[in-house]
């Protein structure tokens, strides 16, 4: 999935999603396709950079391609933000999503971030700054 319809995709996501007061998109500036999100009375900002499959090409939109939805953790809103974020967008159960990486599950010393792997060989890379 390409970053702007990832990102327009996690803010309605996460709009329906239980302690998030408010979620919000961030137009301009350094960080493209990004958006801010209050939880849990804590706002977080997040990224999305995305990764075309191979042999993709940016004037062509990738296909989707459906599957078994991606395994994943809960997290509480108290934890690591990028486990939490993990958490909800596992549990929507998108038939898009093949696997989610965590990066603090990895590595407790890398800034918070995640790694979406979509069955269609795209990933989206989102981000905490």
């Amino acid at each position: 999935m390409r970053p702007l319809d990832y990102r327009d995709y996690l803010v309605d996501l996460l709009k329906n999603t239980p302690d998030v007061q408010r979620v919000d998109v961030i137009e301009g500036g350094p960080h493209p396709f990004a958006l801010t999100v209050t939880v849990g009375g804590s706002e977080q900002r997040w990224q999305i950079i995305g990764q075309l499959a191979d042999g993709a090409k940016h004037d062509t939109p990738t296909p989707a391609v459906h599957g078994q939805p991606a395994a994943f953790k809960a997290a509480p809103v108290t934890g690591a933000p990028d486990a939490w974020l993990a958490g909800v967008i596992g549990a929507a159960d998108s038939p898009d999503t093949k696997e989610i990486d965590v990066w603090s599950a990895r590595d407790g010393q890398r800034s918070p971030g995640l790694t979406v792997f979509f069955h269609n060989g795209e990933r989206a890379f989102v981000r905490k700054f």
